[in-house]
């Protein structure tokens, strides 16, 4: 592992939820955002939240992001125990309703626990989003991501050109 403190928590509340929260390590990765990714079960380990969430900042990590399917209690609850960003990522698990209670459980946060959502089972955008919170502080990361959205743009405009 790299020996730079890792800025980015990855955790999700099964392992079950590996196949779509890796989507994110990817994406980190592929910017060279240090990062770690953890199984961290609201319901079944909530002591290891508790630590998991209360330690996460003095360990240099900047932001948070927390994949759970079915109830999804994880990311709020994380939210509420840090002062870290925490991103929140409904996944649709096979014990789901479609995906709407995980969505909604993470979505419906009270005032003062925010909790940034993305779409059903988007980690690469809970990541890119992880990325330029980051990048707020940090300029080179910044380039990089700015290289990135020129590349989509790019790629937009020659899907378009393919169509004539």
């Amino acid at each position: 592992m790299n020996p730079r403190k890792i800025q980015v928590g990855v955790i999700m509340g099964s392992k079950s939820d590996l196949p779509v929260i890796s989507e994110s390590s990817e994406i980190l990765r592929s910017f060279e955002v240090t990062h770690e990714t953890l199984i961290v079960s609201a319901h079944r380990t909530p002591e290891k939240m508790f630590d998991y969430a209360k330690s996460a900042e003095s360990r240099g990590i900047r932001v948070i992001i927390a994949g759970a399917g079915g109830a999804a209690h994880l990311p709020g609850m994380t939210a509420s125990l840090t002062s870290l960003p925490v991103i929140g990522v409904p996944i649709r698990s096979t014990n789901s309703i479609d995906g709407w209670d995980s969505i909604l459980s993470i979505l419906q946060m009270p005032t003062g626990t925010p909790v940034a959502t993305v779409a059903l089972n988007q980690a690469k955008n809970a990541a890119l989003l992880a990325i330029k919170i980051l990048a707020l502080n940090d300029a080179e990361l910044a380039k990089k991501m700015k290289s990135f959205l020129d590349q989509q743009k790019q790629k937009v405009i020659d899907e378009g050109k393919s169509l004539s």
